[in-house]
C-alpha cells in the first residue's frame, strides 16, 4: 500500500554533462564539440548508479561496452558521419536482443544466456547513433499492465516511489523520467510504450503498424499487434527519432514522415471519447483531465466532436482471448520462441492464467482473429470524419505497486487490468498510430496522460498536436517539481 510520509519522488538530474536537456539538444553538443559522447556516457552510468537501487530499471548493464562505443565515437569525431543522436545515451528493453547481451524477456523461465546477434529494429535504433547502457524491465514477456516481474524487485515509479511505472517498457521510463538517459527503447503489443509514458509523465508514441521495422515476433503473429519505438520527454526527441528512423528504413505504402520541426497551426476535427467499451467508467482525475484537455484545443481553434469508439462492441473480449493466446503460445513454445533452456515450470501467475483461459475458450478463436482483423476496416471507415480521437490513456489514475502484481489471484487480476487497460489496445489491433502525452497531475503527485489516435500512417498530425500542446501547456519534469536530487530516499526505506 501508498505510504503516509506523503509522495517519495526521486531523480538523478545533476550539474553534468547531460544536466537537463533533451536528447536533440545533447546530440547538438556533441556535433558541435561542446561536450564528447564520452562524458555523456560516464554522466548517465553515474546517474544510474545513483538512483537504480531505487527505481529498478535496469535488468543488465553494459556500461564498459557503453564506454568503449562512446570514445569509438569521439575518435571518429562524433557528428561528421554518425546518426543524428550520435553519442547519446540510451537503454534497450529486455525483450530485444543485443549482440553479447542476455535477453530474458523478464522471465525467470528463460535462462541467462548471450544473445548471438543484434536485431533488426534494435538495429534501426542503433544506427542513429545512440550509446547502449544495458538492458531496460519488463514484466513477464510483456503481458502485464505494471512492471513488476515476480523474480525480482519491481520498477518503481520515479514520481512517487510507492506507485507502478506502467508497463511493459516500465524499467525504460522510469530510467528517463528520472533523467538517467533523455530517451529510451520502448515496445508496444497493447499499450506498452503509451502505458508506461502516461505513468511517468513522458511522450509515447505507437507508431503505425508497418512505420518501424517489424521485430522477430511480429512477423509470425497472426494479427501483428506489435510495433517498437520510444519514450522521451519532448515531442521534438520523438519527431526526430521517427525521422531517423524512416531515413534508415521506409515502407512505401504509408506517407513519408519527413522532417517535424513545430505546431504546424492546421485546425483539426478532434473526435472524443471518454469512456471504453468495456462497461467501466473513467475515474474523475484522468476525465477531467481528458476534458480540459479538448477544452485547450477548442480554444486554440479545434473542432471537438463527441464519437462512439470506433470498434465492434466484441473487441474487448476478442482482444482479451488473443492476449491469452499468446502466454499460451509462449509457455508452449518458449524452448523455439524464445531460449532452448526455457522452463515453462518457472513463468509467473499471469502467464499461467492466461494460458489456462485460452485453453477455456479456444475454439473461439478463429472468429475473433477474424473480427480482430476487420477492426482496422471499422477502424479506417470511422476516422473518415476525424484528423484524430481524443481519448484516456487508461481508465483510472496510475495504480500503486502491488494491485497487479503477478501474484494476484488470477481472476482478481484480469478483473483489475480490464478496468486499467480499456483504450490503449485499439490501436494495436488497427494498426493505427497512437500518443500518450503527460497533461494533468494527480492528487498523488502522478502525472495524468491523455491518448490521441489516428488515421493509419497519420504520424504527423499526431505530433502536430502534440508540439501544439507542449507549447501551449508544457508538462512537468522531475527537475522541476522539487523531488531532491541523487535520492531524497534511500533503499532502505522501500525494503
Amino acid at each position: 500500500m501508498p505510504s503516509n510520509s506523503g509522495p517519495r519522488s526521486v531523480h538523478a538530474y545533476t550539474n553534468d554533462a547531460l544536466g537537463v536537456a533533451d536528447a536533440t539538444e545533447l546530440a547538438q553538443r556533441v556535433k558541435r564539440g561542446d561536450v564528447s559522447a564520452e562524458e555523456l556516457a560516464d554522466a548517465a552510468i553515474a546517474r544510474a548508479r545513483s538512483v537504480e537501487p531505487l527505481i529498478g530499471g535496469l535488468v543488465a548493464d553494459n556500461f564498459e561496452g557503453a564506454m568503449e562505443t562512446a570514445r569509438r565515437l569521439d575518435r571518429r569525431q562524433a557528428g561528421t558521419e554518425s546518426g543524428f543522436f550520435s553519442g547519446v545515451p540510451t537503454v534497450i528493453k529486455d525483450n530485444t536482443d543485443i549482440e553479447g547481451l542476455a535477453t530474458r524477456h523478464g522471465s525467470k523461465a528463460v535462462p541467462e544466456s548471450a544473445a548471438a546477434t543484434t536485431s533488426l529494429f534494435a538495429l534501426q535504433l542503433l544506427d542513429q547513433g545512440f550509446v547502449c547502457l544495458g538492458k531496460s524491465a519488463l514484466p513477464e514477456f510483456g503481458f502485464n499492465a505494471t512492471t513488476e516481474p515476480a523474480h525480482q524487485p519491481p520498477s518503481r515509479n520515479p514520481w512517487n516511489l510507492d506507485y507502478s511505472t506502467g508497463a511493459s517498457s516500465g524499467g525504460s521510463a522510469a530510467l528517463v523520467a528520472a533523467g538517467v538517459v533523455p530517451v529510451a527503447h520502448a515496445n508496444d503489443g497493447g499499450g506498452s510504450i503509451r502505458i508506461p509514458a502516461a505513468c511517468c509523465g513522458l511522450v509515447g508514441l505507437k507508431p503505425s503498424r508497418g512505420r518501424l521495422i517489424d521485430n522477430d515476433a511480429a512477423r509470425t503473429l497472426p494479427v501483428n499487434i506489435l510495433v517498437d519505438g520510444i519514450v522521451s520527454r519532448s515531442v521534438r526527441d520523438t519527431a526526430h527519432f521517427m525521422e531517423q528512423a524512416e531515413r534508415y528504413f521506409h515502407r512505401s505504402s504509408l506517407p513519408a514522415l519527413g522532417s517535424n520541426e513545430g505546431p504546424s497551426g492546421k485546425a483539426l476535427t478532434i473526435g472524443l471519447v471518454l469512456d471504453s467499451i468495456n462497461g467501466h467508467a473513467t475515474d474523475d482525475d484522468t476525465r477531467r483531465t481528458v476534458e480540459n484537455t479538448a477544452r485547450k484545443l477548442e480554444k486554440l481553434g479545434h473542432r471537438i466532436v463527441p464519437m462512439e469508439v470506433p470498434v465492434a462492441a466484441s473487441f474487448p473480449e476478442d482482444f482479451a482471448l488473443y492476449w491469452a493466446f499468446l502466454a499460451f503460445g509462449v509457455k508452449a513454445n518458449g524452448r523455439k520462441l524464445m531460449n532452448p533452456g526455457f522452463d515453462k515450470q518457472q513463468v509467473d501467475g499471469l502467464t499461467n492464467g492466461l494460458a489456462s483461459k485460452f485453453r477455456q475458450q479456444f475454439y473461439r478463436l478463429p472468429a475473433a482473429l477474424w473480427r480482430l482483423h476487420r477492426s482496422h476496416q471499422h477502424y479506417a471507415r470511422a476516422m473518415t470524419r476525424f484528423d484524430a480521437v481524443l481519448t484516456p490513456v487508461l481508465g483510472h489514475t496510475t495504480p500503486p505497486i502491488g494491485h497487479l502484481s503477478p501474484n494476484v489471484p488470477f481472476a482478481t487480476l484480469f478483473e483489475r487490468l480490464t478496468r486499467y487497460v480499456g483504450f490503449t489496445p485499439l490501436a494495436n489491433a488497427t494498426g493505427a498510430p497512437a500518443i500518450s502525452l503527460p497533461m494533468g497531475m494527480s492528487r498523488g503527485n502522478l502525472p495524468i496522460s491523455v491518448q490521441f489516435m489516428g488515421r493509419h500512417g497519420g504520424e504527423r498530425t499526431l505530433l502536430d498536436i502534440a508540439y501544439t500542446l507542449e507549447a501551449e501547456a508544457p508538462w512537468p519534469a522531475l527537475h522541476q517539481a522539487g523531488a531532491g536530487t541523487q535520492a531524497p530516499v534511500t533503499a532502505e526505506t522501500i525494503l
